[in-house]
């Protein structure tokens, strides 16, 4: 679904993302890693909102497509999205629908259908009518997360979709960027819990310094030395019902952003 090859990322003179090599397809994968290793400049160069150096393709095209063709083939899920008009959830979640329309043409059949789904998955088909500034914090991120679901997209970018959710919620939206996976989408989120990367991710990929260190599945790439080089901290690390469980400890000496890590799974 996406490769990517040698990609790297500078903004203001500064190197975000350095040397990305990836094949990324099918199932979830999480992007993971401390703050400011790169893991939302990575998800923005990939839905072609940012230059960058190297090649990326999606689905075997590369970056020259048209907007509105990547638009159709990416959904993007940007994080900390602020809405200044009060749209109704049934019309916010419509504009994920954009993308396949003429120009000035209405919604058809299948659009319908699509929002219909959008809205029934993320459990807010109650809620169609309801301003979208009248909705609580986690009913808002879940309306957002219905737009990019309405897509309908093989490739869904989710940048720190749980930012804000109580643990109820950071649940269900889980198995709802899994729920897509398994209709075939390829879904990649940024994601800061560990234990929920473990338990929810096929494979995690972890940044650090704009470097790609890990990439594998979390059961391989989650051990306690990485994470102690990676994030600064010494961790705990569990099992259960088969998936690690992390529980950061102690901060520690990190190494500095010169030293490189061979990416390893």
């Amino acid at each position: 679904m996406v490769r990517l090859d040698q990609v790297s990322v500078t903004l203001g003179g500064h190197r975000v993302v350095d040397n990305v090599s990836a094949d990324l397809g099918g199932g979830v994968i999480g992007l993971i890693g401390p703050n400011g290793a790169g893991k939302s400049t990575l998800i923005r160069a990939i839905a072609g909102l940012i230059a960058h150096q190297g090649r990326i393709t999606i689905e075997g095209a590369g970056a020259a497509a048209t907007p509105r063709e990547r638009a159709r083939r990416i959904a993007y899920l940007p994080q900390g999205q602020t809405i200044h008009w009060p749209l109704t959830v049934e019309r916010l979640v419509a504009l994920g629908r954009l993308p396949h329309l003429a120009p000035f043409a209405r919604p058809g059949a299948a659009d319908m259908a699509a929002i219909e789904a959008a809205l029934d998955r993320t459990d807010l088909a109650m809620l169609r009518d309801r301003p979208i500034n009248q909705l609580s914090g986690g009913e808002r991120a879940r309306a957002l997360l219905a737009r990019a679901l309405a897509v309908a997209a093989p490739l869904l970018l989710a940048d720190e979709p749980l930012a804000a959710l109580d643990p109820s919620h950071q649940i269900e939206v889980m198995g709802l960027l899994r729920g897509e996976a398994e209709r075939g989408a390829t879904v990649i989120a940024v994601l800061h819990d560990l234990t929920i990367a473990a338990r929810w991710c096929d494979r995690l990929l972890i940044l650090n310094h704009g470097r790609l260190v890990a990439d594998g599945a979390p059961t391989a790439v989650l051990s306690a030395e990485r994470i102690a080089a990676v994030y600064g901290v010494t961790a705990h690390i569990g099992q259960s019902g088969g998936a690690p469980v992390v529980v950061p400890l102690t901060r520690v000496a990190v190494a500095p952003a010169g030293a490189r890590e061979t990416p390893r799974g």
